[in-house]
Order: C-alpha cells, then sequence, then structure tokens
C-alpha cells in the first residue's frame, strides 16, 4: 500500500489493486507463468472469500478490481497470492514483487466502470494486442461473453449463471433490462 494514504478497509468495499514484479521485472512473459497467477488468485478468491470483479495479467505487473475479503484483510488476501505465485514460479517470495502495492477504493458505479475499462485496455496502451479481446491474460472475455474463465469472476451473467443453477431464476429475470422494459 502507499505510503501515507488513508486507506478504508470493510466488508463491501471495492478496491482496485496494482501490484509490480520486482525492479519491474517481465516476469510474465510466459504463459506458464500467467497460468500460475490466475491459479493462485482463484485459490486466494475461494479462500478469503473475495470477489474477483476484473483483472489483468501484464509481463511486469497485475492490476485487480475486487470485493474486500469475507475472511481476513486485504493485505493477508494479497500477501498469500504474491507468496503462492512467487513460490510457485521461483521458490523466493522475497524477491519477485515489489514490497508494496497500489489500492484505490472505488467510491461510485462511474468509477468501478472507468477502472474496468482501464484493466481491460491495460495490453492495447502498453502494444501488447489490438484489441481488449486479444489479449488471454484478463477477464475480459468474461464479460464480452459470459464464458467462464480460469478465474470466476463476479458479473451479472455470472451471478445469472448460479440462480439459474441453484433454481432461482425465473424466466423474465434471464432477460437484460432493456428487453423487459419493452414487454
Amino acid at each position: 500500500m502507499p505510503w501515507g494514504l488513508k486507506r478504508f478497509h470493510q466488508f463491501g468495499q471495492t478496491h482496485v489493486v496494482t501490484f509490480s514484479c520486482y525492479h519491474r521485472r517481465s516476469s510474465f512473459i510466459a504463459a506458464s507463468a500467467k497460468r500460475i497467477f490466475e491459479n493462485a488468485l482463484e485459490r486466494v478468491r475461494r479462500s478469503f472469500g473475495l470477489c474477483i470483479y476484473g483483472y489483468v495479467v501484464m509481463p511486469d505487473h497485475v492490476h485487480l478490481l475486487m470485493s474486500e475479503p469475507q475472511r481476513g484483510t486485504l493485505a493477508e488476501a494479497l500477501k498469500s497470492l504474491k507468496q503462492g505465485v512467487s513460490r510457485r514460479l521461483i521458490g523466493d517470495a522475497e524477491h519477485f514483487w515489489q514490497k508494496r502495492y497500489y489500492d484505490f477504493n472505488i467510491r461510485s458505479d462511474e468509477q468501478f466502470v472507468e477502472k474496468l475499462g482501464y484493466i481491460h485496455r491495460n495490453p492495447v496502451r502498453h502494444g501488447l494486442c489490438d484489441r481488449p479481446e486479444d489479449w488471454e491474460w484478463s477477464s475480459f472475455m468474461q464479460y464480452a461473453t459470459g464464458c467462464e474463465g480460469r478465474v470466476e469472476i463476479e458479473c451479472e451473467w455470472m451471478a445469472r449463471k448460479r440462480e439459474r443453477a441453484a433454481g432461482k431464476l425465473s424466466p423474465a429475470r434471464e432477460l437484460p433490462r432493456s428487453s423487459q422494459n419493452r414487454a
């Protein structure tokens, strides 16, 4: 977390978190390294009761849009994530990641949409691909298609899918809101 900034950590709060590899090394070039990160993120999501709303794995840093954990603290969840990844990749948790991370509290729907777009467009801005859908290592395609990915993303499609599976979704609720208004 940045020095000197006051942070609000309480259940229900949404955060944009960014953390970088040690000395901004490009440690996530190989697909296998990015997959290790995604697997670790999914494990931490389940262990700490996180809602992951969006993410992108870049060659030298990561952006997450996530909830405050239901179990433990944000710092504990991020420590677990970073240690799990670094131990799996190099066996040394000390020198894979920068020690601190950037944490920004989301305070409005507009900020949420803005930050999610920023996360998904990050590979394009860095010249890694031409379109967000061309970068495999983000949550973009889950939003675009509604299909599941390697990390469970908390979005409207996934919520409806869980409700359908539990038998709690009525046919009217399956329609997009704009379609319901026209009926």
